[in-house]
């Protein structure tokens, strides 16, 4: 199994989202609510459910701006001036929470358009064990035949990885 990994620069944290932090994210998000029900607080349960979702969702949403003051570096995009159509299933993992999820996503979708592949998304967030069984600890993931490529990457590095890896549709 070929597996390629973002490579941080410098002192720059890796461009991925551990999948201990999505748990982890949803766990507190869990407790609170649970917290709040057990004491008979009802509405304060409602209002930890709707602030915790809130604020992951600005996370997710804002994090573009906000990645490089938090060690991630910039996620500006590369574009991929020269693409060739490949005949190629890709599979896309992702979670709810992870924030270079939807990057990755709109960036293959965009692919997707101009080469010509097939483009599978699962979502990992309550089925952690179909990468984990696979030893992959982080998302985004990107998957063709046996190539796995783990964490965000500009247009140009996807497709890259895609034309590199290409194998034919069964």
């Amino acid at each position: 199994m070929n597996v390629s990994v973002t490579i941080s620069k410098g002192n720059l944290m890796k461009q991925q989202c551990h999948i201990s932090f999505v748990y982890g994210s949803w766990l507190i998000l869990a407790c609170g609510v649970v917290f709040y029900l057990v004491r008979g607080n009802y509405l304060q349960a409602f209002i930890w459910l709707l602030f915790v979702a809130l604020f992951l969702w600005l996370y997710v949403r804002y994090f573009p701006s906000l990645s490089r003051y938090m060690g991630y570096g910039s996620v500006d995009d590369i574009a991929a001036t020269q693409v060739t159509p490949t005949n190629v299933n890709v599979t896309f993992y992702t979670g709810i929470g992870c924030p270079f999820c939807p990057i990755v996503k709109r960036r293959l979708l965009d692919l997707k358009s101009r080469m010509a592949f097939e483009l599978k998304e699962v979502d990992v967030t309550f089925k952690p064990e179909l990468l984990i069984s696979k030893g992959i600890r982080a998302l985004p993931v990107i998957e063709i035949g046996d190539a796995i490529r783990v964490g965000n990457g500009t247009s140009q590095e996807l497709a890259q990885f895609i034309t590199e890896h290409a194998v034919p549709k069964p």
